[in-house]
């Protein structure tokens, strides 16, 4: 039952108490005005000289001393109800406080809920912001950073052809870039720089000694999320992705773009772009032939002053161009709050600061 039915259930049995109890004060009242008026007859018949009389008064004392006897005895049975009335009142006050204990203990319950998932909101609110606040200021960093284009940029190609793997040529692929950048417009402001069997270690040597503004990994890549580096011997080496991205966030901050033409590389493209503007990814494995023509068109549209947005569209349109199916497996990844369009690493020459 609801606390409401509890509630007029106490109304409805203090309503018949309170009733009762006006028809036992009627009784009562009738019970002493029959025991005047007996005591009133009896006196006249003490005081009366008349037999007949005296007979008279006697019977009517009789008869208003059974009507009080009557009286009484229904006073006796009010009582009664009385009585057990107020032990239905007592019960039913019980159960309503208990419903309202009850009712009271939810109401707290509830309250305690509420507060737990308003605090749980504001903090994830606070994550939230908190999150908002370190991707602002990595994209206003970035966004600082191509603003201030340098003079020259410097395309690093990092290549690992280990002997216990497939042998890939990764020298064709280097000759088709740097013959791509040749024919560009703002060829002048691009230096294409080369590392060949590289090792682990290699990777920060090379970073400090260039200082890159794009890093071009090319070469074998697991199903497994790692990138294929040699050892000493020139075999296979596996670096995972946590390491990768650790050093090119930690190496240098002229780094704006991350290009892994590599197998399975979707992981580190993803993975990178929380330090690094831009990151281009294969979602699955790609031919030779497909990384060669994709990366050269890539650096080809660059060279011309194009937005890495529209020198990825054009890569992949090279693709199809040689009839080569395999448009859909690079993925272009930009860091949060940079929109991909306005991203241009090539600064015309007429659009550089004039030197002094």
């Amino acid at each position: 039952m609801s606390i409401d039915a509890y509630r007029s259930a106490v109304q409805r049995h203090q309503k018949e108490i309170a009733r009762l109890q006006q028809e036992k004060s009627r009784e009562l009242a009738q019970v002493a005005d029959a025991l005047r008026r007996s005591r009133s007859a009896e006196e006249v018949a003490t005081k009366t000289q008349s037999d007949s009389t005296r007979h008279s008064k006697l019977r009517e004392a009789q008869r208003y001393q059974e009507e009080a006897i009557r009286h009484q005895r229904r006073v006796a049975e009010i009582e009664d109800r009385l009585a057990q009335e107020q032990r239905r009142l007592q019960e039913a006050e019980e159960r309503l406080a208990r419903a309202q204990a009850q009712e009271e203990q939810r109401r707290l319950r509830e309250q305690e809920r509420a507060a737990r998932e308003y605090e749980r909101q504001m903090a994830a609110i606070r994550d939230t912001l908190a999150r908002h606040d370190r991707l602002y200021s990595v994209a206003l960093a970035a966004m600082e950073r191509l603003q201030h284009l340098p003079d020259m940029i410097t395309i690093l190609f990092l290549a690992a052809n280990p002997l216990d793997q497939g042998q890939l040529r990764l020298d064709e692929e280097v000759r088709a870039i740097s013959e791509m950048i040749r024919k560009g417009k703002y060829r002048d402001v691009i230096r294409l720089e080369s590392r060949w069997a590289l090792r682990p270690l290699d990777l920060l040597q090379a970073i400090n000694e260039c200082r890159p503004t794009v890093i071009h990994f090319s070469g074998h890549g697991s199903e497994s999320g790692h990138i294929v580096f040699q050892d000493d011997a020139g075999r296979s080496k596996l670096v995972s992705t946590e390491a990768v991205v650790q050093t090119l966030a930690a190496a240098s901050d002229t780094i704006q773009l991350v290009f892994f033409n590599t197998c399975y590389s979707r992981e580190q493209a993803e993975a990178v772009v929380k330090y690094i503007p831009a990151a281009i990814g294969m979602n699955v494995s790609i031919r030779d032939d497909a990384a060669r023509v994709f990366a050269a068109q890539f650096y080809s549209s660059l060279s011309f002053g194009l937005s890495l947005s529209q020198a990825f569209e054009q890569a992949k349109a090279a693709l199809m161009l040689e009839g080569i199916p395999e448009e859909d497996v690079p993925a272009l990844f930009v860091a949060a709050g940079l929109n991909v369009d306005d991203l241009v690493l090539v600064a015309p020459p007429d659009r550089l600061p004039e030197s002094r």
